[in-house]
């Protein structure tokens, strides 16, 4: 264990500090369990280390940093780390990569039951069970899901500005009065186009091409390791995963059509559903439905959108996406962290909380899809300030 501690300290003085993500502090760390769950690269492990430097002396005993892809683990038990940590006065043991331990539900169970007084965090990838694992921890776990930066947070990631943040009802309802704050601290369109580019995880250091490629290696580690570990992939299938991912961005808003792409793929109609179902657990891609109430949610999603416009670029080229596109693929994206979106048809682009209805486009965007319509609103590209109910697009990416 003291191995453990050392790589611990030598992690604590290299996290940085200075900037410190929202979900900090809406996490309930006097939980007994906590899981973080989130895809690869937006800061869960940074989060976990900065908790301990924040609320522990270094160098102290009393909280514990491990990576259960440690070579540590491949010769001790984690309920046997806990058992000895335990023993020393340990009393939070931080536990990253979790989904890297075949056996970890079963142990953090025993170790929830042993130890109750001992605060256990886990992370893992966004696929991470908590409900179907071998053990049920749904009724012992609080569950949090970390999400890549916001705007709000990319303009204090990388441009050193502290924007408030709102509820969208706030947004919707005093957009005059946030915009003409924000614009004040810094102009929002200059930096808004950078953010749908390169702004959505917490590593981008200048280099375009370099950012490319760790996006890269994401989303090949994720269908090539964790789909075939968490899901039951054959690996054999990777080629064909990639293949429907890049079909779904170059089409993006792809609407479905479940026949054609299975000829396409040469894949069973279950196995396309199935296989669109993971790459949204995986946080991959997002799919809209447009009733979220009836059976057809069972059925096929309407449409599928690539879940950050980071992500579309690398996939599809930053030359060739669509501005339409990439704009929705903003729109989902940031709404989906805190709202239900259904595929609006008829009225709207999309629809959230059954309330309120969006219409996504530029800055010339009509109300003629929406002119009767309650509660609606354009969100348009390229404006600084509200137009009546036509709302500067980057203004939903200030929300809490």
């Amino acid at each position: 264990m003291d191995s453990l501690f050392e790589r611990q300290k030598r992690l604590l003085q290299l996290v940085p500090t200075d900037i410190v993500r929202p979900i900090m502090n809406e996490i309930k760390w006097d939980k007994q369990l906590i899981s973080i769950r989130g895809s690869r690269g937006v800061g869960k492990t940074t989060l976990m280390l900065q908790y301990i430097k924040f609320n522990y002396e270094t160098p102290s005993n009393k909280a514990l940093y491990v990576s259960l892809d440690n070579i540590y683990f491949s010769s001790h038990s984690l309920i046997d780390l806990a058992t000895a940590f335990h023993n020393i006065g340990g009393e939070r043991l931080m536990i990253d990569e979790v989904h890297k331990y075949p056996t970890w539900s079963k142990e953090i169970k025993e170790i929830y039951d042993t130890f109750p007084d001992l605060k256990v965090v886990i992370s893992g990838s966004s696929m991470l069970q908590i409900l179907n694992a071998d053990a049920d921890l749904s009724r012992r776990c609080r569950p949090y899901m970390m999400h890549g930066l916001s705007f709000a947070e990319y303009l204090q990631f990388y441009h050193q500005k502290k924007i408030a943040t709102y509820d969208l009802k706030d947004l919707l309802e005093n957009a005059d009065d946030i915009c003409a704050a924000v614009n004040a601290e810094i102009r929002p369109l200059m930096h808004f186009k950078q953010y749908l580019s390169a702004g959505y995880y917490p590593f981008f250091d200048g280099d375009a091409e370099d950012y490319s490629i760790r996006l890269e290696n994401i989303i090949n580690f994720i269908v090539e390791q964790e789909l075939p570990q968490l899901r039951g992939i054959d690996p054999s299938y990777s080629r064909k995963i990639k293949a429907l991912l890049s079909q779904c961005a170059t089409s993006c808003p792809y609407h479905i059509d479940i026949t054609k792409l299975g000829t396409m793929l040469e894949l069973s109609r279950n196995t396309i559903l199935a296989y669109l179902k993971y790459l949204s657990e995986s946080q991959l891609i997002n799919l809209i439905y447009s009733d979220l109430n009836t059976i057809k949610k069972l059925q096929k999603p309407d449409k599928i959108f690539v879940q950050n416009t980071n992500l579309l670029y690398v996939l599809t080229g930053a030359h060739t996406s669509e501005i339409g596109t990439v704009r929705e693929t903003f729109a989902v994206g940031q709404l989906l962290r805190r709202h239900e979106v259904e595929y609006g048809k008829d009225q709207g682009d999309f629809k959230v909380d059954d309330k309120y209805v969006f219409e996504v486009g530029g800055r010339d965007k009509s109300f003629a899809q929406i002119a009767d319509v309650p509660d609606s609103y354009i969100l348009a590209d390229n404006i600084e300030y509200p137009i009546g109910a036509k709302l500067p697009l980057w203004l939903i990416g200030l929300e809490k």
